[in-house]
């Protein structure tokens, strides 16, 4: 008895959670979305280390979120997610973890392509993918491959990825041109170093997340956050739902955005 109260009372909850979220979500100005967000999904060790588990458990738990995070930007016609998903730096964690990650990464993918398919959810991933284990790296790229045609959100995974590495890539690559004579060093301008980032062709995040509590963006899109708006919570990753996704939003609308310039010449 005491189980069956148990699991009504949690669907009591859960209905009533899912009946605010949707009222909060008509709140949204659907005309001043940001076209792309990136989000930082940080805090899974936390809420592992709050429950006595392993690090591990707190990135299992973390799914949820991460479907959460997909379909609340379908839902509202977003174009673009970015998620940080592992970092350069994150390969001189315990190699214990980081093999379990890659582990989960595969099992996820595979999980997940055909919800991706049905969602017309199109895959994509930036960062030094060929560093990635080879099991890893080819189920990463079939579930790209599969979903190419999709025409929906695109979710963009930030693998093996740091800002400092894309960028140094970026110049390595305008300095081999330069060295075969197709570039001149007069002719390289922003767009030059725009157009050979990973992220060439996605347009910079409008909106960036943090989760967990930590202010700072961690090497993630040095360049392509120069004037995105930052939107930083206390809640851990595994945690994050619609909700959080659609306030993140909603501060986001409340943002004047100037580029530089005075807020009387971007009024309109």
């Amino acid at each position: 008895m005491r189980d069956l109260l148990k699991k009504k009372s949690h669907f009591c909850t859960s209905k009533k959670v899912g009946i605010l979220t949707a009222e909060m979500k008509e709140t949204i100005d659907k005309s001043n979305l940001p076209q792309h967000i990136a989000i930082i999904m940080d805090g899974n060790g936390r809420w592992a280390k709050k429950k006595g588990a392993m690090r591990i458990f707190g990135h299992r738990n973390a799914i949820q979120a991460v479907r959460e995070a997909i379909e609340g930007a379908g839902e509202l016609g977003i174009n673009y997610l970015t998620l940080f998903s592992f970092s350069t730096e994150n390969w001189s964690r315990p190699k214990e973890e980081v093999e379990a990650l890659m582990e989960l990464l595969v099992q996820t993918i595979v999980a997940e392509t055909e919800l991706m398919m049905k969602s017309k959810v199109r895959l994509n991933a930036i960062g030094d993918l060929e560093s990635l284990p080879e099991s890893t790296y080819q189920k990463l790229q079939e579930a790209i491959q599969v979903t190419s045609l999709n025409t929906g959100l695109m979710v963009n995974l930030a693998l093996s990825y740091s800002g400092q590495w894309e960028l140094t890539k970026a110049t390595q690559r305008i300095a081999q041109k330069v060295s075969e004579g197709i570039l001149k060093p007069s002719e390289i301008t922003q767009q030059t170093l725009a157009n050979h980032l990973d992220t060439a062709g996605i347009p910079d995040p409008e909106l960036m997340i943090r989760t967990s509590g930590e202010y700072r963006i961690s090497n993630f899109l040095l360049w392509q956050l120069a004037y995105t708006e930052l939107h930083f919570t206390e809640v851990l990753w595994p945690d994050f739902r619609k909700e959080h996704l659609f306030a993140a939003i909603k501060d986001y609308q409340k943002r004047e955005r100037r580029f530089g310039k005075t807020g009387e010449q971007v009024k309109p």
